[in-house]
């Protein structure tokens, strides 16, 4: 034998009749306080700041990729030579 029970209620409703607490409230309070401290950090990054906060990183990464393509640059340019020697 099988039996289904659907149940059509809210979530609220829900939490009433297992008798959860009723967490909005709280909820509610979080997401003012995140919504705060998001709009504060907002205000202290601008992209100047940003830009200033990442150029070493993209200062580093500049040499590094310039001498990735000069190394295979060298490589592309002996490999063509090889060819032509054929």
């Amino acid at each position: 034998m099988k039996v289904t029970i659907d149940i059509d209620c809210t979530p609220l409703e829900a939490r009433q009749f297992f008798g959860l607490p009723d967490v909005q409230p709280m909820q509610a309070a979080v997401m003012d306080a995140m919504e705060k401290r998001l709009l504060k950090e907002m205000e202290n990054y601008s992209p100047e700041k940003l830009f200033e906060t990442w150029m070493p990183l993209v200062s580093a990464n500049r040499e590094l990729v310039g001498s990735f393509f000069s190394a295979f640059t060298k490589g592309a340019a002996s490999a063509r030579e090889k060819d032509k020697a054929k």
